[in-house]
């Protein structure tokens, strides 16, 4: 019995149709949601980089993608209290996107990753973007792809 949902979400406009299908799956199994961003962090400098730029550089970085997840995560919640789904959010600063999606679901009790993709891409992206079909070659929770 699948108790707990993960939705990864990246801002994009899929996020939003991310939130609503993820919102109906958990009503209809009496699931929570767990609610993720996971934001890379800003590459490291160069040789020669002033270090000083490079410390406001990241800083700001790192107060802009606070602000969108939580934004985002704020609006997930919001549509889930409406429907009576119990929530939470979750926010990383990470360089390995699908691994922090992977540990996150190895977390949760009876969990279901559910991730949306455009589709979009080369031969073996077909059906499944990247960071999904990165995922899925990682995990062992079950993974229910939106097209």
């Amino acid at each position: 019995m699948i108790k707990n949902l993960l939705v990864p979400l990246d801002g994009t406009e899929l996020s939003e149709r991310a939130m609503r299908e993820s919102i109906a799956l958990a009503r209809q199994l009496g699931a929570a949601i767990t609610g993720f961003v996971a934001e890379p962090e800003l590459p490291l400098p160069d040789m020669g980089t002033n270090m000083e730029r490079y410390k406001r550089e990241r800083d700001a970085h790192e107060v802009e993608t606070d602000t969108q997840a939580h934004a985002l995560l704020v609006q997930f919640g919001e549509l889930a209290q409406q429907a009576g789904v119990p929530f939470t959010a979750r926010h990383q600063m990470t360089d390995r996107v699908e691994a922090a999606i992977v540990e996150l679901a190895e977390q949760l009790e009876d969990g279901l990753i559910v991730m949306i993709t455009h589709g979009r891409g080369p031969f073996a992206g077909l059906l499944f973007g990247s960071h999904t079909r990165n995922v899925m070659a990682l995990t062992k929770v079950p993974l229910l792809v939106l097209h």
